[in-house]
C-alpha cells in the first residue's frame, strides 16, 4: 500500500491499476465474510444455545487470522430489546469503511465514466458506517439495510458489494496483465516490447546481486503517448523509480529518504549521460513517517531506437546498486571515512560486483573476524583498518573483499569460504616476509622424496642390494626431516611466532616417519626366501602409495602458493591455495576407501600365508596413517597461513 502512494505521489496513477484490482479483490472476499459474520451474530443473539460455528478457516482465507476482534464477533453478540449488541462493533465498522473504500478505488478514484452512480453510492454507505459508529449495538432495520440482498428493498451494503465486484471483474479482463520477460505489462503496444525488452534486459543483468534481498519488480503500461515503467526497487516506502519513454526520450522520476544514495543514483545516471533536476525535499501524508525525502528527475533525449533501447538497458542496470546502499555504506565506515566508502561502492558498481554479497557473507564482521584472526597484536578492539594499514591498502583490501564476496556466492560458494578468502587478503596486505616457509618446503621435498621412493619399490621391486640402498635412503631423508623439524623448535624456544611452524612440522614429521617405516615393511616382504608379495595386492598397495603421493605434491604445491599469497596481493593465488589444500584433505577419505579395498584382497590372496599377510596389512596401515597426518598438516598449514602476520625471519 505505502509502494501504491510513492507512485501516486510521483504523478503516475495509470500505473497503480493492476495493484488496485487486486487490493479491491481481496477487499471484496473480507467484506462479503463480516457480512456473513454480521448475519451469523445476529442468529447467534436470537438463538443464544445454538452453536456459534467455527470461523477460523473462513478468516484464514482472507487473511484476517490476526484479527481476534472477528472470531468474538458472533459468540458474543446477544439482543438487548431490538439492539443487537455487538463485541468490537468499532471495529466491524472500521474494517467495512476501510474495505469499502479500497474495493471502490479502482472504479470510483480513477474517473471511470460508468463509475457516476457507483461512487455516489459508496459515499453514501461510508457516512451511513461512519454514523453506526455512534451508537451502541445495531437496530434490526440497520442490520437489515447492511445485509440484505434484495432490490425491492432499496439500497444495501451487500448490494453495493455485489455490484463493485462485477464491475472490477469487467475492468479486470480489460486490464488483463502478461509477462514481458518478467515485466508485468498491460495495454500496451507493439512497438512498446522492444522497449521494455531492453529495459528487462539490463534488469536481469544484474538482479543476481541483489541475492535473496527483496526488489525489482517491474510493471509497465501505456497511458497515451507514454510508455510508462516503473521499479519499486526495494522495501522502503519511498524508495520507488518511476520511468516515462515518450518518443526519443527517457524521463526517470526517482524518490529518495537518504541524501548520500540519491546522490549515488544520480551520480551513475550521469556517467551515461542524463541530465537531472532535484526538486526541494518534498513530505507526503503516511510516507516515510511523515520525513522530507528528495525526488529528481533526470532525462535522457536518444538520437535513435538503438540508444533509445541502450538507455533503457543501462538505467536498469544499475538500480540493483541502491538496493540496501546506505547500509553498506555505514558498514564500511568502520573500516574508512564516509566519502572513501561512498567510492568503494561507485567502484563495486562500475565493476558489476556489488555490495549485497559482501553484506550477506558478515560486512564489517567479516573484515573484524579476519583482523582479530591474522594478527590479534597488530590489531586491537577498535581499531580502524586504515589506522592500521594506510587508506590507501584498507580500501584496496575492502575493494578486493567485495569483489571476492561477489564472485564467490554468486558461484554459490559457502560463507565461511569467503570469511578463508578475507584472512588471506588481510594477510598478503601485511606484506610479511616468509622465511618459516623455507623450512615447511624443505621438509615437504623429503616428505616427497620419501613418498616417491615408496611408489617406485612397491612397482619394481629389486634385489636385496636395491632394497637395502632403498631403505637407507629412506633413513636419511626421515633423518634431515627430523633435522627441520629440531631446528623449528629451537626458533619457537626464542620467539613464539614459530609455534604455529612447529606444529605444522610436527604434522608433516609423523607423515615421513610413517613413509618411512613402510618402506622398511615393504623390505621384509623381499627377504628370502620370501617371493614377494602376489601382484593383486602388490597393486593395491601401489594404489594407495600413488594416492599418498599425490596428496604430498598437492602439500608442495599449496607451500608455494601460500609463500606467494604472503608476498603478493592478487586473488588467484590465495584462491589456488585454498583449492590445492582441500583437495590434499580430500586425499585422506580416499586412502580410507583404497585401504579397505587393500586388505579385502589381501585377506582373499594371503589367507594362507600369515606373516606376508601380516606384513602386508602393517604397510597398508601405516600408508593410511601418514595420510591421516596429512589431514592435520593440511590443517595446521591453513590455520598458519591465516595467522600469517607480524612475523619476522
Amino acid at each position: 500500500m505505502l509502494k501504491e502512494k510513492a507512485v501516486a505521489s510521483l504523478g503516475q496513477p495509470s500505473l497503480l491499476m493492476p495493484a488496485w484490482i487486486q487490493s479491491a479483490l481481496a477487499a471484496n472476499d473480507r467484506l462479503k465474510l463480516y457480512l456473513t459474520l454480521l448475519q451469523s451474530a445476529a442468529q447467534h443473539a436470537s438463538t443464544p444455545d445454538a452453536p456459534a460455528g467455527q470461523w477460523e478457516k473462513s478468516l484464514a482465507r482472507t487473511e484476517l487470522q490476526d484479527a481476534p476482534w472477528a472470531l468474538e464477533l458472533v459468540g458474543g453478540a446477544y439482543c438487548d430489546d431490538d439492539l443487537l449488541i455487538l463485541p468490537h462493533l468499532e471495529n466491524l465498522l472500521e474494517a467495512l469503511s476501510n474495505d469499502l473504500t479500497t474495493m471502490a478505488r479502482p472504479l470510483c478514484d480513477t474517473g471511470q465514466p460508468s463509475a457516476a452512480a457507483l461512487t455516489v453510492r459508496r459515499d453514501h454507505w461510508l457516512q451511513q458506517l461512519h454514523a453506526l459508529a455512534d451508537d451502541e449495538g445495531l437496530r434490526h432495520a440497520a442490520l437489515t439495510e447492511l445485509t440484505h440482498g434484495d432490490r425491492q428493498l432499496g439500497d444495501s451494503l451487500h448490494l453495493l458489494v455485489m455490484d463493485l465486484h462485477r464491475q472490477i471483474n469487467a475492468l479486470s479482463n480489460e486490464l488483463a496483465t502478461e509477462d514481458i520477460d518478467g515485466a508485468h505489462a498491460w495495454q500496451v503496444q507493439d512497438d512498446d516490447r522492444p522497449l521494455i525488452r531492453a529495459f528487462m534486459r539490463g534488469l536481469h543483468r544484474t538482479a543476481a546481486l541483489k541475492f535473496s534481498h527483496p526488489g525489482l519488480d517491474t510493471a509497465v503500461t501505456r497511458d497515451g503517448k507514454r510508455l510508462l515503467i516503473q521499479n519499486d526497487i526495494g522495501t522502503n516506502d519511498v524508495h520507488v523509480l518511476v520511468i516515462e519513454v515518450q518518443d526519443s526520450t527517457i524521463s526517470l522520476t526517482y524518490s529518495d529518504l537518504h541524501p548520500g544514495r540519491f546522490g549515488f543514483f544520480r551520480q551513475m545516471l550521469e556517467d551515461m549521460g542524463f541530465g537531472w533536476q532535484v526538486f526541494d525535499p518534498r513530505v507526503s501524508e503516511g510516507l516515510n513517517a511523515g520525513k522530507p525525502y528528495l525526488v529528481g528527475q533526470a532525462r535522457l533525449e536518444a538520437q535513435d531506437s538503438a540508444q533509445l533501447q541502450t538507455g533503457l538497458d543501462n538505467v536498469a542496470s544499475r538500480i540493483v546498486f541502491v538496493i540496501d546502499w546506505n547500509r553498506a555504506r555505514k558498514r564500511l565506515q568502520h573500516f574508512v571515512n564516509k566519502p572513501r566508502a561512498q567510492q568503494l561502492l561507485a567502484q563495486a558498481a562500475r565493476s558489476d560486483w556489488g555490495h549485497m554479497a559482501w553484506l550477506q557473507a558478515g560486512a564489517e564482521r567479516l573484515v573484524y573476524n579476519a583482523m582479530q584472526a591474522v594478527d590479534s597484536e597488530a590489531f586491537h578492539v577498535g581499531d580502524r583498518l586504515d589506522d592500521v594499514l594506510g587508506e590507501a591498502a584498507a580500501s584496496a583490501y575492502l575493494l578486493e573483499l567485495l569483489r571476492i564476496s561477489s564472485m564467490l556466492l554468486r558461484q554459490q560458494q559457502p560463507v565461511s569460504l569467503v570469511a578463508d578468502e578475507a584472512r588471506l587478503l588481510l594477510a598478503r596486505v601485511l606484506r610479511q616476509r616468509t622465511f618459516e616457509f623455507d623450512l615447511l618446503a624443505e621438509h615437504a621435498a623429503f616428505t616427497h622424496a620419501l613418498a616417491e621412493g615408496l611408489c617406485d619399490a612397491l612397482e619394481n621391486p629389486g634385489d636385496a642390494a636395491q632394497t637395502q640402498a632403498q631403505v637407507l635412503r629412506a633413513k636419511n631423508w626421515e633423518r634431515q626431516a627430523d633435522h627441520l623439524l629440531m631446528d623449528a623448535r629451537q626458533r619457537a624456544e626464542r620467539r613464539p611466532r614459530w609455534l604455529p611452524v612447529v606444529d605444522c612440522l610436527a604434522q608433516a614429521d609423523d607423515v615421513a616417519d610413517a613413509l618411512e617405516e613402510a618402506t622398511f615393511m615393504h623390505s621384509l616382504t623381499l627377504i628370502h626366501p620370501a617371493p614377494g608379495l602376489p601382484a593383486e595386492v602388490r597393486a593395491a598397495l601401489c594404489q594407495l602409495a600413488a594416492t599418498t603421493l599425490s596428496a604430498i605434491q598437492d602439500l608442495v604445491k599449496a607451500i608455494e602458493i601460500a609463500r606467494q599469497v604472503s608476498q603478493r596481493a592478487d586473488g588467484p593465488d590465495s584462491e589456488l591455495f585454498l583449492q590445492t589444500l582441500w583437495r590434499m584433505l580430500r586425499a585422506e577419505r580416499q586412502c580410507d576407501d583404497l585401504f579397505r579395498q587393500a586388505r579385502t584382497t589381501m585377506v582373499k590372496s594371503l589367507r594362507s600365508a600369515p606373516v606376508d599377510l601380516m606384513l602386508a596389512n602393517d604397510l597398508a596401515a601405516t600408508l593410511e596413517k601418514a595420510t591421516d597426518k596429512l589431514l592435520r598438516v593440511g590443517y595446521a598449514l591453513r590455520q598458519m597461513v591465516f595467522n600469517k602476520t607480524g612475523m619476522s625471519a
